[in-house]
């Protein structure tokens, strides 16, 4: 059963960035019977109230709740629009046309920096707890972990961006863009004193919290962003030295509500159901009176909003025995619904009128293909995909740690490690395909076993938000042939990175103090 420990009362308040400053001395009086960061943090409660806050922005609309998997999904070619309902923010990021004042990526923005804001207040005023250093201990930990993860997501779809390391209290403490590796480093130092100060596990009244093994696999994942394989491998290796994880569970278990927190999962977002329709769709979602759902289900849902499908390329991806493969890959099935497939525990039959929008074109034959991936309409009807689902975000998975360490192992130029990782996570129940090499993708080399490794990745992780970095990363390296990048609208210096929202530009003094321009390349 999942607990809410994500409500912090009037932590909210105490966590709000300051950017308004009052002009009359009388709006400068402070309500006595109001606390203060001066007055606050005074005890492990109050640090724990400030450090849920972080998970609660993290939950919120802005950020995993909605915006988050769109500004990801929008930018890998995993996804296609489901139709002319797509709205225009999301349309821009889509097509490669994003502008600096996108709706979209200036909510993602503003939530990342939110959650760095209220890391920073945790991280000032945990000194001053001293009645049960244990809890302040780990709520630095977790502090560090999300300064870090909010810091990764800026500098991997941005660039070089303000980087904050202490609260902002007034609205003249403005930071200059700080350079790629400068950012870098500071992730790889808090996810290092994270994983040292995490727990490997928790209570059941706790699950969901970032964990020691989350903050290793995150630490992963960023050294094979900046190039660095060795210190991925190094990483990457104490999340399976913990011996906590495992994938041998069936392979549609983690995208299932009844099956959160199995034996695969390494972190997830906790979502809770809250009906009627609650979900804050015009803030951040973090209001303590309402349970945090997620919305993910009504818009990728084939009986509701369908603004995403699954795109060609990821469909066509999966191993078949139509084109020439000795299997047809499992995994298939338990990602997307077509028209025929069942839902509501059985009840109801899929139809091409159910799914608004476009079909997809799959092995040459056009039909009406949708994510099946965390939609909840397995077990509900028509009505009750609706906003507000409480099916857990799975953010790691042990199969991308797996993923990731064959990577690392052929980029290391060892062939036999990384390809028996593969087979690993083929070899799951229920999935049980073929090992490596197959007639389609041969290992004899480095070069095919970095095509393999990126079959591997789509088919596995597809539609997990994912895909677009490791888009970044591989183009980076020169995987992809010219004239044939992932994103057909790809231009060279401009499209690697999102545009610094505008509102930064508009409002940030100090932004180009650093050498650095205000603005990206190409816009």
């Amino acid at each position: 059963m999942k607990r809410n420990f994500y409500r912090y009362s009037i932590v909210v308040g105490l966590l709000t960035v300051v950017t308004v400053i009052a002009c009359e001395k009388q709006l400068n009086k402070t309500n006595p019977s109001y606390p203060t960061l001066d007055t606050y943090f005074r005890n492990s409660d109050e640090l724990l109230k400030g450090t849920n806050a972080i998970y609660s922005i993290f939950h919120g609309g802005s950020l995993v709740g909605r915006e988050w998997f769109f500004i990801h999904d929008l930018r890998s070619d995993d996804d296609a629009a489901g139709g002319g309902q797509l709205e225009v923010p999301r349309a821009q990021i889509l097509n490669g046309a994003t502008t600096p004042d996108n709706s979209v990526m200036n909510s993602v923005w503003n939530g990342l920096y939110t959650v760095m804001h209220r890391a920073n207040t945790v991280l000032k005023y945990a000194p001053n707890v001293n009645d049960n250093t244990a809890l302040r201990d780990r709520n630095v930990g977790e502090a560090k972990f999300f300064r870090a993860w909010s810091l990764f997501e800026l500098v991997s779809m941005w660039g070089p961006v303000p980087m904050y390391l202490e609260p902002v209290t007034a609205s003249n403490q403005f930071q200059s863009r700080s350079a790629e590796t400068t950012i870098y480093d500071q992730i790889v130092k808090d996810l290092t004193d994270a994983a040292a100060a995490l727990p490997a596990t928790y209570g059941d009244e706790d699950r969901g919290r970032v964990t020691k093994g989350a903050a290793y696999a995150m630490l992963g994942r960023v050294q094979m962003q900046k190039g660095d394989y060795v210190a991925a491998k190094t990483a990457l290796t104490a999340v399976k030295n913990l011996n906590l994880y495992t994938i041998n569970i069936p392979y549609g278990d983690n995208f299932l509500e009844e099956t959160e927190f199995n034996k695969e999962s390494i972190w997830e977002a906790v979502f809770f159901e809250n009906k009627p329709n609650q979900f804050n769709w015009g803030g951040q979602g973090d209001d303590p009176s309402q349970p945090q759902g997620t919305v993910r289900n009504q818009e990728y849902s084939p009986i509701a909003w369908r603004n995403l499908i699954p795109s060609n390329h990821y469909l066509n991806e999966f191993e078949n025995t139509a084109t020439g493969a000795a299997k047809t890959d499992p995994r298939f099935a338990m990602s997307v619904y077509q028209s025929g497939d069942t839902y509501n525990n059985g009840n109801s039959v899929l139809t091409d009128d159910d799914q608004n929008g476009n079909s997809s074109i799959l092995n040459g034959v056009t039909k009406k293909i949708s994510w099946r991936k965390f939609m909840i309409i397995y077990k509900h009807g028509k009505g009750g995909d609706r906003a507000g689902g409480g099916n857990n975000q799975r953010i790691i998975r042990y199969a991308e740690v797996l993923l990731m360490l064959a990577e690392c192992e052929n980029e290391l130029n060892n062939p036999v490690p990384a390809v028996d990782y593969l087979n690993q996570v083929r070899d799951r129940p229920g999935v049980n395909m073929p090992h490596y090499p197959t007639a389609q993708f041969p290992t004899t080399t480095k070069d095919q076993i970095t095509k393999a490794i990126m079959h591997e990745k789509t088919v596995e992780l597809g539609g997990e938000e994912i895909r677009n970095r490791d888009i970044l990363r591989w183009r980076k390296k020169g995987y992809y042939p010219a004239n044939a990048d992932p994103l057909p609208y790809f231009k060279k210096g401009r499209d690697e990175l999102l545009p610094i929202a505008q509102q930064e530009i508009d409002n940030n003094p100090q932004l180009a103090t650093n050498g650095i321009n205000k603005q990206n390349g190409g816009y």
